[in-house]
């Protein structure tokens, strides 16, 4: 608990002594700042990635006024709602670049009035064309919160195709030669005021490369930032399906593939049939450790998804497949929820376990444990678990078995005391490093707001 208590007190001193600056200006004289976030809503991690990284910002910087620029459809499926309530302030500037310039008024007047945009997590730097055309077209500085940069090309026909292990992607990142980065990506990161990844593949991999920016450093996923919790929904859904508070589990499945059509695109025939080779596999382990759960405890477990596309797949592969005498334990969340519900019924959890990267995240923010078992097909962003210090819950799908995993969750059930004590180990690095990515906010705007010119 010392240890706990001495970086809260740290992080409180370095933003009472930000905000006291702060105070010396008029709030009417911050410029707000631009966070490109909001990749798309049929998935909670990445909406949940825009309010961590708005809480990370209020966080350290206090009273500097914030406007999402979200991708197209990002607001979909209430995920905008979600947003606007929980952040009656947020100015939202829809929009895309074309021909290197703003498409709509509302994010023409972003680009003018923010002093500096920051990107916020995502798989892949997944906003950088548009980091570099603000960069080219306005000149104003920016960063990057916390994202992957993985050169090895899953989902491609090949040797990728069926993806491979954390180790075998480090081994991968690593085998490239020097400076077979893309040199926009290079020049990109190189320009920026500071730029950090989510895990220690991403990071070996651009030092590798000889990439060199102001700061270069790992830092956790904004998702991590996420405090939001809907207590009275969840507490709702809980009362509604006979949920007890810390006798159940949360199971949620995954293809190897995401399933995510959009504007008509074809099916993609090598994912699909990657998808169909282990989807059974991957999902009887799954059932059977969660038949074990509810026969060793007599527990309820809640089957509930990430993505939009895995409700259908828990009803087919878990639901429909429970062994009948035990249907009654059984909670099959049918629609889709934003990630402030999902706080709410994962922090009433005894564990979480799944093949989803985010919902752990989302549990392990409130104090839950959390497995993530990660597909051989999944990005090296499942890297950040090890190198936060929850390297014990993450689980290689190929490389385990249920009897495993299984034997790793009746630890945490029979010491409950001692595994939320890991989770919170988890989230202390996690503070930790988050200051240091608020200080790098900080400092970046501070320099902006001193080369501003103060009118009387």
């Amino acid at each position: 608990m010392q240890r706990r208590d001495f970086l809260k007190t740290a992080a409180a001193t370095a933003i009472s002594l930000h905000a006291a600056g702060l105070r010396a200006q008029s709030k009417t004289t911050l410029r707000p700042i631009l966070l490109r976030s909001g990749w798309q809503a049929v998935n909670i991690g990445d909406i949940g990635h825009t309010p961590g990284a708005i809480e990370i910002v209020q966080r350290f910087c206090p009273g500097r006024p914030i406007i999402l620029w979200p991708s197209t459809g990002g607001l979909d499926l209430g995920a905008g709602e979600f947003l606007r309530r929980n952040f009656p302030s947020l100015r939202i500037a829809e929009g895309v670049v074309k021909d290197g310039k703003p498409n709509t008024p509302e994010l023409t007047a972003a680009w003018a009035e923010a002093c500096f945009l920051l990107h916020s997590s995502g798989s892949g730097f997944p906003a950088r064309r548009d980091v570099e055309a603000w960069s080219k077209g306005t000149g104003k500085p920016y960063g990057v919160f916390p994202v992957s940069t993985d050169p090895s090309p899953q989902g491609v026909p090949g040797p990728w195709l069926e993806g491979g292990t954390l180790t075998e992607s480090r081994a991968a990142s690593l085998a490239y030669p020097p400076n077979s980065i893309a040199p926009d990506l290079r020049e990109v990161i190189e320009k920026s005021s500071f730029m950090f990844t989510r895990d220690t593949i991403s990071l070996g991999y651009l030092k590798a490369q000889g990439v060199h920016a102001p700061l270069l450093e790992m830092g956790p996923d904004t998702q991590f930032g996420m405090t939001l919790k809907d207590t009275a929904r969840g507490n709702a859904y809980l009362k509604a399906n006979g949920l007890q508070p810390h006798k159940f589990i949360c199971a949620i499945p995954r293809l190897r593939y995401t399933i995510n059509s959009k504007n008509g695109q074809a099916p993609n025939e090598a994912r699909e049939a990657v998808n169909a080779e282990h989807v059974q596999h991957d999902m009887d382990m799954l059932l059977d450790v969660i038949v074990r759960y509810v026969r060793a405890t007599g527990n309820k477990v809640m089957v509930c998804a990430e993505m939009t596309y895995q409700i259908a797949v828990g009803k087919q592969y878990l639901v429909d497949r429970f062994p009948t005498e035990l249907k009654g334990k059984l909670v099959f969340r049918d629609t889709f929820w934003m990630p402030d519900e999902a706080a709410a019924v994962y922090a009433q959890a005894s564990a979480l376990v799944g093949f989803e990267c985010h919902s752990p995240i989302i549990a392990l923010v409130q104090g839950t444990p959390a497995f993530y078992i990660r597909q051989p097909t999944d990005t090296c962003k499942g890297q950040m678990y090890p190198d936060l210090g929850a390297g014990a819950w993450q689980f290689e799908a190929d490389r385990t078995n249920a009897d495993e995993v299984w034997h790793t969750l009746q630890g945490i059930l029979a010491n409950p005391a001692a595994a939320r004590a890991r989770a919170l180990s988890v989230m202390d690095t996690v503070h930790a490093k988050q200051a240091v990515m608020g200080k790098a906010l900080q400092s970046a705007l501070l320099a902006v707001d001193a080369s501003t010119p103060k009118h009387s």
